[in-house]
């Protein structure tokens, strides 16, 4: 297990600095971050000869990939909104990568209220080495010359906005390299990704009094192979999967996976802690992983009554929960990441620990992020600095690199 490293971990008081999201390309060549201050940075792996680790690499094993920054832009700029006198933020919510097309990368990039699709590419400009002027048939002519330079660059496509009147949470493409999602609290919209205008609603959870509400949608995402099956969770504990062939609004028809609620057990925290903050397919989009506070969940799609598998990953927190709620803590989204073949979770923790747990639920890997050279220790959740977290997390689709971003630093595991 080696690590390279990215930002300031101790980088606690820009907020602007924070990571708030992470995605690998489909190639897996390409990691891409955002954070509160709207910029994404573009992460490229560059296969070289194995040689000894430099500053960057925490464990100090010889490796042969190494990972650098590709490129760096603007994606969202802070806006307020003068109708509904509200401040819009420039955090980058969500971030996906589209499908490639003659060599550039395109990827979708979300704030709040806007979904921006990017183009990632080299573009050639011509530099300035000399000019001259000179004058034919008594008319003034300036030339200048110039060698062409390529360099890369990210162009904005397109601007999806005025869809969602709550906060974006998830964008998801859709198998068939044409169309994608976006999901905010209360709905679900499906895009073309060439039409900016309109979109088409599939999922509307809003009562027609506010005051009836009682879950919102916390993800959502599209089946990896077949493209008409959407899932959906929410802050109940539930999720749904939705088929747009049987119904146009999959709210009405869909399947809804949700583990029965132990009246012995219940408390104050309980619908808290249930909410769920993460889910995704596994693998062929046979199995769904979920996450909520205290555990993960293993799901089989033919089977809707309870889960296949409860992981209890932060039980240690159990008898912390009053704590936990008087701090805002016991409300931190934790994301998860599967693993290319569908069968090992990774997901973070408090403490900047992190941990690999496969399908039977078993730990495979659980250890503190370190960053001052030494090797990743194992610590129990209940001993964490809770200001210290690791929410966000992505699993390379072509080999077993994971990536953890925690406050600031971002790190690059393998294993």
């Amino acid at each position: 297990m080696y690590s390279q490293l990215f930002g300031d971990p101790y980088d606690g008081s820009n907020e602007a600095n924070i990571f708030s999201a992470l995605e690998f390309n489909s190639e897996g060549n390409l990691l891409a971050s955002g954070d509160h201050g709207g910029s994404v940075v573009i992460y490229k792996c560059r296969e070289d000869t194995p040689q000894k680790a430099s500053v960057g690499d925490v464990n100090g094993e010889e490796n042969k990939h190494k990972w650098e920054v590709y490129h760096q832009f603007q994606s969202h700029e802070q806006e307020f909104d003068y109708l509904k006198s509200l401040e819009i933020e420039e955090k980058i919510n969500h971030i996906q990568w589209a499908k490639p097309v003659g060599g550039n990368s395109f990827l979708y990039t979300t704030n709040d209220k806007t979904i921006k699709l990017w183009k990632v590419g080299r573009r050639m400009q011509r530099t300035q080495t000399a000019s001259y002027s000179s004058i034919r048939d008594g008319v003034l002519s300036l030339n200048r010359e110039g060698t062409p330079v390529s360099s890369i660059a990210a162009m904005p496509k397109r601007s999806y906005c005025n869809a969602h009147a709550y906060h974006i949470n998830s964008v998801s493409c859709n198998s068939d390299g044409e169309t994608f999602l976006s999901a905010d609290d209360l709905r679900i919209n499906w895009w073309n990704s060439e039409i900016n205008t309109s979109s088409f609603n599939i999922v509307d959870i809003k009562p027609p009094n506010m005051e009836e509400l009682t879950e919102v949608i916390t993800s959502a995402q599209f089946h990896p192979e077949h493209c008409n099956i959407v899932m959906y969770s929410s802050s109940r504990g539930s999720i749904k999967l939705g088929d747009t062939r049987r119904s146009a609004l999959c709210d009405v028809s869909a399947k809804v996976f949700e583990e029965p609620e132990d009246a012995a057990s219940k408390s104050f925290f309980s619908e808290i802690v249930a909410s769920i903050s993460d889910a995704s397919f596994a693998g062929d989009g046979r199995y769904i992983i979920s996450r909520d506070y205290l555990t993960l969940k293993v799901w089989d799609t033919h089977m809707e009554t309870r889960p296949v598998r409860v992981i209890n990953i932060n039980d240690s927190l159990k008898s912390m929960l009053c704590e936990l709620y008087e701090s805002d803590c016991i409300f931190d989204k934790f994301e998860i990441s599967v693993s290319p073949d569908g069968q090992r979770i990774l997901t973070g923790s408090y403490g900047n620990q992190f941990s690999v747990w496969n399908k039977a639920g078993y730990a495979e890997h659980s250890v503190e992020l370190q960053s001052n050279g030494g090797r990743p220790r194992t610590r129990e959740a209940a001993d964490a600095e809770f200001e210290k977290k690791v929410l966000h997390c992505a699993w390379n689709p072509a080999n077993n690199t994971v990536a953890l971003a925690a406050q600031a630093a971002l790190y690059l595991y393998k294993v």
